[in-house]
């Protein structure tokens, strides 16, 4: 008996798999382009993010990066504090008035009061960091691989992680992040493509084609930088030593 329920439950997982692994199918989402605006072209551009409609970026370059804030319409850095030459800074996110930064391979990442840019705190990376943003609760990392991991914004502890896979398969180089209406958008390196995940399964539930955009056409100067402005519901996009800050709006 035993071995005839055993048998029975196989089959039963054996003909579910198919439906499991085909999931809901891939979007490919279009957009329009509203605006432009400058944007440094010396910036190396790690982190995007909007906070109560003010632009904040992270760069990055041993001996170039920085914590900036921006001013939206002209380009104009109206803040910024220096990361030592040491320090390769990456993705940026602001939560509860502090604003977090990754560095990509000193195992360290800093916690600064959000108006003052002082440095309140710095944290341990047990891997590179690479993007970074957050759910409003707990701060979401990616660091090259195709694994997203979920920290606790005070302790820095990892409460779980989920693997990011396209129609199956994972999908590694995970860069800049964004939090959007209760997804993960993120930049894929060497990539001129944005992709949708679900943050509970890691699936790719779609895909952005912004190869229009990318006007550089150098190897490093990479589409990167994605900021959400949940409050005016506007999109803008950016690049690595890109001229320009574009706003596009998404077509469903």
């Amino acid at each position: 008996m035993r071995a005839r329920l055993l048998l029975s439950a196989f089959l039963f997982c054996c003909l579910q798999l198919p439906a499991l692994q085909a999931g809901e199918p891939v979007v490919e989402l279009a957009f329009e382009l509203v605006a432009e605006y400058p944007h440094d072209s010396n910036a190396f551009t790690q982190g995007l993010t909007i906070d109560q409609g003010q632009l904040f970026e992270g760069t990055g370059r041993n001996g170039a990066s920085s914590l900036r804030r921006v001013e939206l319409e002209t380009g104009e850095i109206l803040q910024r504090h220096n990361l030592g030459r040491r320090y390769f800074g990456e993705g940026i996110t602001v939560l509860d008035s502090r604003i977090y930064q990754l560095t990509w391979q000193s195992h360290i990442g800093f916690v600064y009061d959000r108006d003052s840019f002082a440095q309140q705190q710095t944290f341990f990376l047990p891997g590179e960091g690479w993007g970074l943003t957050d759910d409003g609760e707990q701060l979401i990392v990616s660091d090259g691989s195709a694994d997203l991991r979920f920290l606790d914004p005070q302790t820095f502890s990892e409460l779980r992680r989920v693997t990011v896979t396209l129609e199956g398969a994972p999908l590694t180089m995970l860069n800049e992040l964004e939090y959007i209406d209760g997804q993960v958008w993120a930049n894929i390196w060497y990539s001129d493509v944005i992709v949708r995940i679900d943050p509970h399964s890691g699936d790719v539930t779609a895909t952005l084609d912004l190869s229009s955009l990318n006007q550089q056409k150098q190897r490093d100067d990479v589409l990167n930088g994605i900021a959400w402005d949940a409050e005016a519901r506007r999109l803008f996009v950016t690049g690595k030593l890109w001229p320009t800050l574009y706003e596009i709006r998404i077509l469903e």
